[in-house]
């Protein structure tokens, strides 16, 4: 069977030395159907290897159910990657980062108060070894000392930005041993000594992660990596968007540029990202530094291709600066996929999200979305108060992350952590009882950091500065749309739900156009394209790829919170990205 070294300061393919081209592909971020298509895009561009992470919260939904089907069958992955002739790197983490919800770990490691994550916590170890094990089952056969295209895994990620536990770094390094792997191990960090010191852990190779300044990061990594081989892990082409900001674009010929540095360098590149693809449902991350900040549902990230797969100015730019080393590449083979517009989809059923609700699970103070067993969506909050004609202040503790705040039945406020503030004044109430709810989102959870413990919901109400005991918790992780029966289209008090249906002759790519509606997520045929929030942009379009669709009729369903709503939308042939 082949071998692959890093001995000798080079990488090595049975004795010869190799420079590795990679590109990160997400497996999980991109249809199953559209796997091939972007993988022999990248192998047209001139790469020879694909980079992935996975994701432990969508492979273990419920602790000890273990799920590689369908979206999360990487062995399949893997294997389209070896017919396609691209060998493979793996980044399984436990923690991958990546702009993901929670930086891909589950949301219920949260119910535990004590754990203490990425550290030598041996309730976080055990859980870590538990999903490995069962993951290292899909790689492990598919190494290239097995036959396999699999030439390198990542042993954690990006730890030394985070801690420096290294005895956690080494029991991590130990799982992957004891489970078979034997191709070589890495750890990635950013370039310089306090980041790479306590990042790396014995027994691995020590890369950097960086976007410029090749002479300077290039230079610093070969100091502190003086055995080499040396590798830029994450060579970052482009940027990922927040909402509320503008959309990143990085100019192609600066980007090809800096990957030409790189590969005369002397290192390896892997390019983050070739493809970026889509948060798809509330897989969003989000960033805290100075403020909470989500990430969009797109993850186009001005990458090589676009988030629906095409062709990018930096593709072409790239490929040159391959041929350029290492000689001229057959003809681009694969073509761009066909856009549709389908034109507008008549939304003719209504639901307000009142008439829905369950029996609520009843406590003394709000409970954190993991508690009610939920990981994502959306959680409401009702309790009531009582005033005695006086003004009255709601102060709402510790919302994580947008809280819609109702009293009476009509909405007062809006508080978003991002912005500060736990205050709204409401006026006007007469003396007696009243209700207060909160419908609550988990925007994404934190996914790089020290704020990276990121529980969702409130922590407490209180009027007048007296608290308010006595909650009902309604949990919403809303994953059953279609059950819900739809009455007429109306003016539906919001937060609804709308429905419509529109027919398809050919499915082929798309986007979904959400104009007049304020803010939500969207689902097509069960599938969850994500979350939409024009206003804020940059995002005014979801990406919704071909294989969702079926020929005749196909069904749509929205949430909406804002109140804004439209008769129709609009599945158009264009993204926008703002």
């Amino acid at each position: 069977m082949p071998v692959f070294s890093t001995a000798d300061g080079v990488f090595s393919l049975d004795g010869k030395p190799m420079t590795i081209l990679s590109g990160a592909i997400h497996y999980f971020r991109t249809h199953p159907d559209q796997w091939r298509d972007r993988l022999e895009k990248l192998k047209d561009c001139g790469f020879n290897t694909v980079e992935t992470y996975t994701p432990w919260n969508l492979h273990e939904k419920t602790p000890g159910k273990f799920d590689f089907t369908g979206m999360l069958d990487i062995g399949r992955f893997l294997d389209l990657a070896a017919d396609v002739g691209l060998y493979a790197i793996v980044r399984p983490g436990p923690f991958i980062c990546a702009e993901w919800e929670f930086g891909g770990m589950p949301a219920d490691l949260l119910t535990d108060d004590d754990l203490r994550l990425r550290c030598r916590d041996a309730r976080f170890i055990e859980r870590q070894a538990r999903y490995l094990q069962a993951l290292l089952a899909h790689v492990v056969p598919r190494q290239v000392t097995r036959g396999g295209n699999v030439i390198m895994l990542q042993v954690e990620n990006e730890y030394g930005s985070f801690g420096d536990d290294k005895v956690y770094m080494r029991k991590m390094r130990d799982v992957y041993l004891e489970n078979g792997v034997d191709v070589p191990l890495f750890t990635s960090d950013g370039p310089v000594a306090f980041y790479l010191r306590s990042g790396t852990v014995e027994g691995t190779l020590a890369t950097g992660n960086f976007g410029g300044h090749v002479a300077e990061n290039a230079a610093q990594l070969k100091s502190l990596v003086p055995e080499g081989p040396h590798m830029c892990t994450e060579y970052w082409c482009g940027w990922f968007d927040h909402w509320g900001e503008p959309h990143h674009v990085r100019d192609a010929a600066d980007a090809a540029d800096t990957f030409a540095q790189l590969l005369d360098s002397g290192c390896s590149v892997n390019v983050y990202m070739f493809h970026g693809g889509t948060n798809f449902g509330f897989m969003n991350g989000a960033n805290f530094q100075e403020r909470y900040e989500p990430t969009t549902t797109s993850y186009d990230y001005d990458a090589v291709l676009s988030e629906s797969g095409d062709f990018t100015d930096k593709f072409f730019a790239f490929r040159r600066v391959i041929e350029e080393r290492f000689g001229a590449l057959p003809p681009v083979r694969v073509k761009n996929s066909e856009k549709r517009a389908y034109g507008k989809v008549a939304l003719d059923g209504c639901l307000p999200l009142a008439e829905t609700l369950g029996a609520p699970v009843e406590s003394a103070a709000p409970v954190d979305m993991e508690k009610l067993g939920q990981s994502y969506g959306y959680t409401l909050y009702r309790a009531s108060f009582e005033t005695f004609g006086e003004d009255v202040t709601l102060r709402v503790f510790n919302v994580r992350d947008r809280a819609i705040v109702f009293v009476d039945g009509v909405r007062v406020g809006v508080l978003y952590r991002r912005d500060g503030g736990e205050r709204l004044a409401v006026g006007g109430l007469s003396a007696g009882r009243h209700t207060v709810e909160l419908l609550n989102e988990n925007m994404g959870r934190v996914n790089y950091g020290v704020h990276l413990r990121d529980p969702k919901g409130i922590d407490g109400v209180a009027v007048n500065d007296r608290y308010i005991f006595g909650w009902e918790n309604y949990p919403l992780p809303m994953e059953r749309l279609g059950e819900l029966s739809f009455g007429p289209y109306r003016a539906c008090a919001a937060p609804a739900f709308y429905a419509g249906s529109f027919e398809v002759d050919e499915p082929a790519d798309t986007f979904l156009d959400v104009t007049g509606f304020g803010k939500g997520f969207a689902v097509i045929n069960g599938f969850n394209l994500g979350r939409f929030w024009p206003d804020e942009g940059p995002q005014k379009r979801l990406y919704v790829p071909a294989p969702v669709l079926r020929r005749g009729r196909n069904d749509i369903r929205l949430f909406e919170t804002e109140g804004r709503s439209a008769p129709f939308v609009t599945l158009t042939d264009a993204p926008d990205l703002g």
